[in-house]
């Protein structure tokens, strides 16, 4: 595997996971209330406890974006342009 494969590999996994990030979110703003009706059938949540929940989740994911995929691609682009 080249290293120009990884790479193109890598921004094409910040690209999708930032989409579902943005999905996410547009869905957690957009259609709030249906999910809230939705999750609170199977849990007992208040709106704070579900909208800290979505909050904490879309962080911890744009973290694992970040970490994952984020920081491997530029490390990768400096290794390949520093040599």
């Amino acid at each position: 595997m080249t290293m120009q494969l990884i790479g193109s590999f890598l921004l094409w996994c910040i690209a999708f996971n930032y989409g579902v990030l943005i999905l996410w979110f547009a869905a957690f703003t957009r259609m709030h209330g249906w999910m809230y009706s939705l999750h609170s059938r199977w849990f007992r949540l208040s709106p704070e406890q579900f909208d800290t929940i979505h909050y904490q989740g879309m962080a911890g994911y744009k973290l694992a974006i970040l970490f994952f995929n984020v920081v491997p691609y530029c490390a990768l682009r400096l290794a390949t342009h520093a040599g």
